[in-house]
């Protein structure tokens, strides 16, 4: 079941989400939370072992995404003028809002692309939309407190398309989850940032 602007407020109001900073009336809809893009940007480089574009096995035990970023991504920052989505061309990028899940509240979300951009050909969290319940909490840190989501973001359309810093970027869908989770999602990307 998808929560209502009144549900996600409640939701809010009792701790059972967190979205810092706390979301305006303007960034409610109907049934979604919209959220705007940090300035950071990783842009990926194709990997070359002595001269050579290689491929990345994700399914290799010795596969780490930390690791590839180490040498093969380029953080870069949105300018005040803006920063230009080549067509064809992939990066990661960041919510500016800090979003919790506790993994008790029964709550779990989605992220979806904006209108507005789609049709512009322009993908955000592109194959990997869901926000498990436990998101943004760390089983060892007890003052940690949310986390931005990372955006995988695609530009398939034809155009050039100058992205803003603190443009909205995506909407945050809350929904309910059937019964309390045993634990909360504690995969390798439980914990994002422009820095891991």
């Amino acid at each position: 079941m998808i929560l209502s602007d009144r549900e996600i407020l409640a939701a809010l109001a009792r701790g059972a989400l967190r979205v810092t900073p706390q979301p305006n009336s303007e960034a409610l809809s109907s049934t979604a939370v919209d959220l705007s893009l940090a300035k950071e940007l990783m842009l990926l480089r194709k990997p070359v072992v002595a001269g050579v574009p290689t491929s990345v096995c994700p399914a290799d035990p010795n596969y780490r995404f930390d690791e590839l970023v180490k040498g093969y991504g380029e953080q870069i920052e949105i300018s005040p003028d803006g920063y230009v989505f080549m067509s064809g061309s992939f990066m990661l990028g960041w919510t500016n809002e800090k979003i919790q899940l506790p993994h008790r509240s029964r709550l779990a979300a989605r992220v979806e692309g904006k209108s507005s951009l789609a049709r512009l050909g322009i993908g955000v969290h592109v194959t990997a939309p869901t926000i498990h319940a436990g998101f943004g909490y760390k089983k060892d840190d007890a003052s940690f407190l949310e986390n931005p989501l990372q955006l995988e973001m695609w530009n398939c359309g034809p155009l050039d398309v100058k992205l803003a810093a603190g443009m909205l970027i995506c909407q945050l869908i809350v929904e309910v989850v059937d019964g309390t989770p045993e634990k909360g999602y504690e995969g390798k990307f439980s914990v994002q940032g422009p820095t891991t």
